[in-house]
């Protein structure tokens, strides 16, 4: 049958792995043996008292070595690795789904896994699972949320067969001791590695050392039992739907990225000040749609959309969406496990109101902001009440009043590099939403990034204002576009031709072609900006 071969490459290996566990188990044991010849020796008078010393010494030994082999066990057997956070998905949340994962496993020939839960990320594998009353633990399936809306069904059975194939060896009893021993000497070795008492640390080295002892001893046979196991998997996934699973494939770099694009252009910036978008993977959709509508290498594959989605195996999609959304927040920006007054929902209707806009009118007052601290000009406009309400706003002619050609003539007679330094150090002094990323968590998608400095973070400022002065005076309003993130709508359609007149005056401080674009989109520069 497919797949014996790798499952009996991965068996064997696994036994390696149980020799290791049985040579430190004999180990641990060999002192206490030694005390059990000498006592018995003694009593039958086949050895002297003269052994008594080493008899005794031997003895203290062993309950030394048996007291430190049970403490490593104990930490083995009750520390478990720290379960990757997910959606659970029961199923009366999605029955066909669960139909689906069976009927796939026993053409299969597999055990079917225990329980399917969902992960925001273009992803799928098996967790070990904790068991059912009355049955074994069995491996939990989970499965990328990206993939259950942009995937056909066809598609998503394909994709998910090599994994739902590997339940076959996680229930085979050696494989499963091999993993269970070498998770429990990877949780020793960080159960040591973060002991921080004083008084335990001899214990905590101890407990070091032989963890990691272990570790070495079984690594290389553990990884190829690993490769066995992977191996027996695709062998039995190739008798289902192995042609549809290559175009399956295709589709999992295309999700790949539209879900990356999506949540750096996107997610993170409503993120950042305190919204979370409650539709990501609905989002992820559109997001993809656009992909292969502007990419030549995606096209065609927006004609797939006619067909059924996997998300329609979930009876509420909804809310399965908002739960994975949240999640996702956490994850990959540290937000809280719950919403809250500064962590609301955003909608992707109210998107452009609640957090394009927001961002641009945030940007366009500190850039005032630094613009009034910086003094550049000799002859610089007062400072109104507007200042006493915490803006530190730039104003013009009239008290009170913030314009586009302040604005303009400022950045036309100040030096670039001083104000980006400035602005620079403001937005870095000025921090992000305040969430921690909780204990165990990857580091969060922002600190990834590389942060905008210098004359491009200049620009975006300089976009901001303008985007903010063509929202009060030409009619324009607040768009997503979304592969780019924050989009200006004017007339309906969205202008992309900003950035160039704007990057002419913050490197060469030439502000004519923005004049021009203005004068062309009508936007007034002696108006005032609304800020707030």
């Amino acid at each position: 049958m497919a797949g014996e071969a790798g499952e009996a490459f991965a068996r064997a290996r696994a036994l390696a792995v149980l020799r290791v566990r049985g040579i430190a188990l004999g180990a641990a044991l060999l002192p206490a043996a030694a005390a059990v010849v000498l006592h018995v020796g003694v009593a039958t008078g086949r050895i002297g008292h003269g052994w008594d010393g080493a008899r005794w010494g031997v003895t203290a030994a062993a309950l030394v070595v048996l007291a430190a082999a049970a403490a490593i066990a104990a930490v083995m057997l009750r520390g478990k690795p720290a379960p990757c956070p997910t959606v659970p998905l029961t199923e009366a949340a999605a029955p066909d789904l669960y139909r689906m994962v069976r009927d796939l496993a026993e053409r299969l020939r597999v055990p079917a896994p225990e329980a399917i839960e969902l992960t925001p990320d273009c992803d799928s594998w098996l967790e070990p699972g904790d068991g059912r009353p009355g049955r074994q633990p069995g491996p939990v399936l989970v499965v990328g949320s990206p993939f259950l809306w942009w995937m056909r069904i066809a598609e998503l059975r394909a994709l998910l067969a090599p994994v739902v194939a590997g339940t076959g060896a996680a229930a085979d009893p050696e494989i499963a001791a091999a993993r269970r021993f070498v998770r429990g000497l990877d949780t020793a070795a960080c159960v040591a590695a973060g002991g921080r008492s004083r008084l335990l640390r001899p214990a905590y080295a101890v407990l070091g050392r032989t963890a990691r002892l272990l570790l070495r001893g079984c690594r290389v046979h553990a990884g190829e039992m690993e490769r066995g196991v992977a191996a027996a998997a695709s062998e039995r996934a190739q008798a289902v739907d192995y042609g549809l699973r290559i175009v399956a494939q295709e589709q999992v770099g295309l999700a790949y990225a539209g879900w990356d694009r999506l949540l750096t252009r996107v997610a993170l910036p409503a993120w950042r000040i305190g919204r979370w978008p409650a539709r990501l993977d609905a989002g992820v959709v559109a997001a993809l749609t656009e992909l292969s509508r502007r990419d030549r290498l995606a096209e065609g594959f927006e004609s797939r959309l006619g067909e059924r989605p996997a998300c329609d195996l979930l009876e509420e999609p909804g809310a399965v969406d908002e739960a994975v959304s949240l999640l996702a927040a956490r994850l990959f920006h540290g937000g809280p496990e719950r919403p809250g007054p500064g962590w609301a929902p955003v909608s992707w209707a109210r998107y452009p109101e609640e957090v394009v806009e927001r961002i641009w009118r945030a940007d366009a007052a500190r850039l005032i902001r630094v613009l009034g601290e910086a003094q550049t000009l000799s002859a610089a406009p007062a400072m109104s009440r507007v200042a006493a309400r915490g803006r530190g706003v730039l104003v013009g002619e009239s008290a009170g009043q913030v314009t586009l050609a302040a604005v303009l003539g400022r950045l036309s007679a100040a030096g670039t590099d001083e104000l980006a330094a400035r602005l620079d150090a403001a937005v870095a002094g000025g921090g992000g939403t305040g969430f921690a990323a909780p204990a165990g968590l990857p580091p969060v998608v922002g600190e990834l990034l590389p942060r905008r400095t210098g004359r491009d973070l200049l620009a975006d400022h300089v976009v901001a204002v303008v985007c903010c002065a063509a929202l009060d005076s030409a009619g324009a309003r607040p768009g997503l576009d979304w592969l780019d993130g924050p989009a200006l709508l004017v007339g309906g359609s969205r202008r992309t031709d900003l950035a160039a007149p704007v990057l002419r005056l913050v490197e060469h401080g030439d502000p004519a072609p923005l004049r021009e674009w203005l004068a062309a989109t009508g936007v007034a520069i002696e108006a005032e900006l609304r800020l707030g």
